[in-house]
């Protein structure tokens, strides 16, 4: 198995922010369909390496991984394909939370 690094900063925006598409076009709903569905629908081991951007919502981290459960993939699934990459080790907490919790949105976050 192929394993590729995602760089949020580089290869998507340093200034992600909200959580569906029309909240602008670096939300979490467009870094989800265009780069995090593509690779666990194929299988693809990917490492996010989630520094170097200014700052992260938790509406954005909450739908571009929490999003991933509603989309019909289990957690063991896209914790055995997402390798979550931070300094900051709150952050993976974070996501690592939003994944475990992902069956349903909370839109006051």
């Amino acid at each position: 198995m192929s394993t590729r690094v995602i760089k949020v900063a580089g290869d998507f925006s340093r200034y992600p922010a909200g959580r569906y598409k029309n909240d602008g076009p670096y939300s979490g709903e467009a870094f989800r369909d265009n780069f995090l569905l593509p690779a666990v629908s194929a299988g693809e081991q990917v490492v996010i390496d989630l520094d170097g951007v200014r700052g992260y919502g938790s509406s954005f981290l909450e739908e571009a991984f929490g999003g991933l459960v509603r989309k019909g993939f289990s957690q063991a699934t896209i914790k055995s394909l997402l390798l979550l990459r931070s300094i900051d080790k709150s952050l993976i907490e974070e996501v690592e939370d939003y994944i475990q919790h992902g069956a349903e949105p909370d839109q006051d976050v």
